[in-house]
């Protein structure tokens, strides 16, 4: 096999890594290529670079070759680059940390319900001790396995299912209109919620985890996104601060998750901290952040980091947060435009449509 050949199939290969995603399709086989755009982004870099080992000065292919695949990395780079520690965050840090009656830490972990150790996360839920734990992927065996660590949460929401969408809220903060939600199939739930702080302050809270697109559990990405808009209208229409935490099944950097962000006007606690990824726990290489946590204009972040790996597919994803409202401008983020709006709107749309005509298949 001759070299320039193979670098070329190699580049190609980057290219077509690159374009696949751009496409505004929901089919699960292009919406996969979401996920791994850090690898794709090395990938790219590394092409580019060999490249150069048999580039031909004289052939103008070479240069439009080079050209195109330049434009694939910067592209690549842009996307991901928020990600990258850089100390510019979306979410400032906290100023008060000291008897701070609006701080609050925040514990979520996606157990992997066949996972059959809970001992691990157990030991992680001591030593971590958040005021608000969020589980899920939690079946009534998992609900049993930690009922002894979680007796000190006075309040809770407890949806054990035994299909892997499973959730489990537990609080030492007060809990108040709670409300368990099926936004858009029966099965997959998702939890709405005031909390109330120590300093007498209340917050909203969404808890959610829909469907990924994959072939053996949603050929499409519809019913995620649909999702997503919906609680990120609500974010839109808050009358208080509001976290929406969970699995997304997505990473912030697709354009579903960049338009729930647009929609909800919220902020992500990653952006220049670092990737945080949180899955897949059990790969070396294929790693992305699939469990997010955004938040409204008036919080500041105390602390965030990934928890202990806990024999799941999944790291826990740990945040201290500090609620200071009159910071909230310095940070605030930008109205949506009507053309988001109205594409958020069309994926609620496509979602309910897509949940009428699975009903009519099943009966």
């Amino acid at each position: 096999m001759k070299l320039k050949p193979f670098l070329q199939g190699f580049g190609l290969f980057a290219i077509l890594l690159t374009l696949i995603p751009i496409a505004a399709a929901d089919f699960w086989w292009i919406r996969m290529f979401d996920y791994p755009h850090t690898q794709l982004t090395i990938l790219t870099f590394v092409s580019l670079v060999v490249y150069f080992m048999r580039f031909n000065v004289k052939w103008i292919k070479d240069y439009i070759f080079v050209t195109v695949l330049l434009g694939c990395f910067v592209f690549q780079l842009y996307k991901v680059y928020p990600y990258i520690p850089h100390n510019s965050y979306e979410v400032g840090e906290a100023e008060n940390t000291i008897d701070n009656k609006s701080a609050f830490k925040f514990y979520a972990a996606n157990v992997l319900q066949k996972n059959t150790n809970p001992n691990i996360l157990i030991e992680e839920i001591k030593a971590m001790d958040p005021d608000i734990l969020l589980l899920t992927e939690t079946d009534t065996r998992w609900m049993n396995d930690v009922a002894d660590v979680v007796s000190k949460y006075k309040y809770k929401v407890e949806i054990p299912i035994d299909n892997t969408y499973g959730m489990l809220l537990y609080s030492k903060l007060q809990l108040k209109n709670t409300q368990k939600k099926f936004l858009v199939d029966d099965s997959i739930p998702s939890i709405q919620t005031i909390v109330k702080l120590r300093s007498g302050k209340e917050i909203m809270l969404y808890a959610i985890h829909p469907t990924p697109p994959m072939p053996q559990e949603n050929p499409s990405s519809t019913d995620r996104d649909g999702e997503m808009m919906m609680v990120a209208k609500k974010a839109l229409n808050r009358n208080m601060p509001v976290i929406i935490a969970g699995d997304f099944n997505d990473v912030p950097w697709s354009g579903s998750t960049k338009l729930f962000k647009k929609v909800s006007t919220l902020l992500d606690v990653r952006v220049g901290r670092g990737f945080y990824n949180t899955f897949d726990a059990t790969s070396f290489i294929m790693k992305w952040p699939l469990d997010q946590f955004f938040v409204s204009e008036e919080f500041k972040v105390i602390k965030l980091e990934k928890g202990k790996d806990i024999d799941s597919d999944h790291l826990p994803f740990y945040v201290e947060l500090s609620l200071e409202p009159k910071d909230a401008n310095e940070q605030e983020a930008e109205e949506p435009t009507e053309s988001q709006l109205e594409n958020a709107e069309e994926q609620i749309k496509d979602a309910k449509e897509e949940q009428v005509e699975k009903k009519a298949e099943g009966q």
